[in-house]
């Protein structure tokens, strides 16, 4: 699509050159508004390529309107988990939940909501940017001097450049945000303990199905196990309580691995035959849930986005809605402040953080609840008739956001 040239920089003289640190999601979707608003955009990642992997992340309400108005919505929807229902297991392995209206991942199945590979929407954004936006792999910020007129970057590779603006889309541990912020002290809530996520084979023969199988004492939750990709492969999930959300040591892949095989140690069904594809699996990822809470979500030149500035947890089942959304508004505050970053920040926040708010605080219902299983009365409950800490439901939290034009 064609630049509407708008996103001026010092003294409207030249597009504003914005750097966006992170390539998963939330720095794609802003860089394609941008690029769009006639801003001269860079992207840096720390991985060499875009990353594979991550578990199943969903797009909802507003987010499928960011889609839409993007171009990406249908190509979107081509590459959805479109899982057909799923089954609870208890320790024994017995089934004990069946539904084909709800999934523990991905809610109602009968929303046009979209469930989808992290890996798959990452790479549709990326190609929905075009060719006009820089990537830069293999390297990151290491050192930002904010200026009056520019912010200078040094990255880990060495080289230095200046833009107008700098924006922390680099995830809940966002080494932006440590840069313009300062420590993460008190900024961090740790929600649930560990998640561990990785593909297999489809050795269960799944079709389209997701099996929940529950553990109901010691550290270890259990499995959660889904067929993706047209059920050519699955997505192995599982959680560990009780280690230190902040232990250094844990943040490191084999680290983690070992950890979790410890836990899982003894369990049953079929987790040992799953815990073997993990030691070897290249896109295995583990992570603590954690929400970010910030005073602001901008320093000077540089503000944040998406899980960096206001992680909702994966037990908010928000975080890639609040993020293409979050995108979507920043992108056009930047443009209809013509250059005024100042102003843009304060609007983009002013505007956004009612609703972060409200879908931040779904977390604490969903682990006061529990994924749905035999004790639920419908099937719809767990998503939606229930209410949520504010008194709403789930889904009015979810659509109570008004995408619009900028």
């Amino acid at each position: 699509m064609a630049s509407e040239n708008t996103g001026t920089g010092h003294g409207g003289t030249r597009p504003a050159r914005v750097l966006i640190s992170g390539a998963s999601v939330a720095g794609p979707a802003l860089a394609y508004w941008l690029h769009r608003y006639g801003f001269h955009v860079t992207v840096v990642e720390r991985a060499p390529a875009l990353r594979p992997g991550g578990q199943a992340i969903d797009v909802r309400g507003p987010a499928l309107d960011v889609a839409a108005r993007m171009g990406v919505l249908d190509e979107i929807r081509d590459h959805a988990t479109d899982l057909r229902g799923m089954s609870v297991l208890d320790e024994s392995g017995t089934e004990v939940f069946r539904s084909t209206e709800v999934t523990a991942s991905g809610g109602r199945l009968d929303r046009g909501d979209v469930e989808i590979l992290r890996d798959d929407l990452s790479q549709i954004l990326v190609r929905a940017g075009g060719p006009g936006i820089e990537y830069l792999f293999d390297d990151s910020i290491a050192a930002l001097d904010d200026g009056p007129d520019e912010i200078r970057v040094r990255f880990a590779s060495g080289r230095e450049r200046a833009f107008d603006l700098v924006v922390g889309a680099d995830g809940v541990h966002s080494h932006t945000r440590r840069l313009a912020f300062g420590p993460d002290s008190g900024r961090l809530r740790p929600m649930t303990g560990h998640l561990g996520v990785w593909t297999a084979p489809n050795v269960l023969d799944l079709d389209r199905w997701q099996i929940l199988y529950r553990l109901q004492h010691g550290p270890a939750w259990g499995g959660l196990v889904m067929s993706v990709r047209k059920n050519a492969e699955m997505r192995v999930y599982v959680g560990v309580d009780g280690e230190d959300p902040f232990d250094p040591a844990l943040r490191d892949p084999e680290a983690q691995k070992r950890m979790i095989a410890a836990r899982y140690a003894d369990v049953g069904w079929e987790m040992p035959r799953l815990l073997n594809y993990m030691w070897d699996a290249p896109d295995f990822h583990c992570d603590v849930g954690l929400q970010v809470h910030l005073d602001s979500w901008s320093r000077g030149r540089v503000v944040l986005l998406g899980d960096a500035g206001y992680c909702g947890s994966p037990a908010s089942g928000q975080g890639t809605s609040m993020a293409m959304v979050g995108a979507h508004v920043l992108a056009g505050q930047l443009k209809a402040a013509a250059g005024d970053h100042r102003a843009a920040f304060a609007a983009y926040e002013r505007e956004l953080r009612p609703w972060v708010t409200a879908n931040q605080a779904l977390a604490e219902r969903h682990i006061a609840q529990g994924p749905p299983d035999q004790g639920v009365s419908s099937e719809g409950d767990w998503y939606d008739d229930a209410p949520g800490p504010d008194g709403r439901p789930f889904y009015e939290v979810v659509d109570d956001f008004t995408v619009r034009a900028y």
